[in-house]
């Protein structure tokens, strides 16, 4: 299958065709998945996210990676739903250093009418600060979906984690359907979808080409597609997991690019843990999208300061919003990207 046929993009992939894209020698993978990567980006560009946990533990959700989970002692704090002002302190931190999207992650299994409220002052406030925003704050019901819109919310991230056979060995406590459920309300209302999954919970190939081909055979592919390595946390049901082959992970994040070509796919949780040959690789794979910063909700993320020296290093530079895509726009971020203080500036909510 060439590169240039598999550019188009597709809503009807099979899964031998997909296993198929897996199987192949690495080199010929990724030189199909870059192929296609060059065909729809800029491939010396990757959009820079910030994410900040504004609501911490008990989540009613059984997920067996979650440290978040309610379900197990992992050690973690609660802690309560963040105030408006403080949320919007972190947004601009993360906007001084470079961010071009703040995403904001709640741990609930749906948000209650109580919080509705100020869940949408932090996503108006976000907005007005000139951010691309982002929430993930569990199952929502239409008219919650329709409240965000209005708000100004551009992206809902909800993951579908792994396949619908294998699902139920990971959660209990919500369905499968009910994840599609919301992905189209979503879309109904006019928002962007961020929708992926994790690598490392004891799924198949198979487990894996059925996750990528959910996401691409939805009506319209993700606009992002986050791909996260687990993270073993002590105390949840998976914190012995077998570690995921490097190059498995790879190629996961190529078959994604050339399933989902228009797609941002992000290199997401577990990076902590990869060396900078891995996230080299991971790029030139089609990834195009970071976290950025120094945590991921709860666990540990790369800092800062060395997400830029690796930039540099790979003649990579950071993405601006479309709306401000001009030069000055983006020379500031990259300025400020340059000048960027120690993490200390960097937001503490999710300890």
């Amino acid at each position: 299958m060439s590169a240039s046929t598999t550019a188009t993009l597709r809503h009807d992939w099979s899964l031998a065709e997909v296993k198929a894209l897996f199987v192949q020698p690495f080199n010929d993978l990724l030189f199909q998945a870059q192929t296609v990567h060059r065909a729809h980006f800029d491939a010396n560009r990757v959009q820079v996210s910030t994410l900040l946990s504004i609501k911490t533990g008990a989540c009613p959700e059984d997920c067996k990676y979650c440290p978040q989970s309610g379900h197990y002692n992992t050690g973690l704090e609660k802690e309560k739903l963040m105030e408006v002002q403080k949320v919007l302190e972190e947004a601009a931190r993360a906007k001084a250093i470079g961010s071009t999207r703040f995403c904001m992650g709640a741990a609930w299994k749906h948000p209650s009418a109580k919080d509705m409220p100020y869940v949408l002052k932090m996503v108006e406030g976000v907005k007005a600060m000139g951010l691309e925003t982002c929430m993930t704050l569990g199952r929502l019901d239409q008219d919650q979906t329709e409240a965000l819109a209005k708000a100004g919310l551009d992206y809902y991230n909800h993951n579908l984690d792994t396949s619908p056979e294998f699902y139920g060995s990971i959660i209990t406590t919500r369905t499968y359907s009910e994840r599609l459920q919301t992905l189209a309300y979503v879309r109904d209302a006019g928002m962007k979808i961020c929708s992926g999954g994790i690598l490392g919970m004891g799924e198949s190939l198979d487990d894996r080409a059925n996750l990528l081909i959910q996401l691409a055979n939805l009506p319209e592919h993700p606009e992002s597609v986050p791909i996260n390595m687990l993270v073993k946390v002590a105390g949840t049901p998976l914190e012995n997991a077998d570690d995921v082959d490097p190059f498995d992970f790879i190629r996961m994040l190529a078959v994604a690019r050339i399933l989902m070509p228009q797609s941002h796919v992000r290199l997401s949780a577990g990076r902590e843990a990869m060396n900078e040959q891995m996230q080299a690789l991971a790029f030139f794979a089609g990834a195009n999208s970071i976290f950025y910063g120094d945590k991921l909700l709860t666990t540990a993320n790369p800092q800062a300061d060395k997400d830029m020296q690796l930039f540099a290093r790979l003649g990579i530079q950071p993405e601006a919003r479309e709306e401000h895509a001009d030069e000055v726009h983006q020379a500031a971020i990259e300025q400020a990207l340059v000048e960027q203080k120690s993490s200390e500036q960097f937001y503490n909510a999710a300890v």
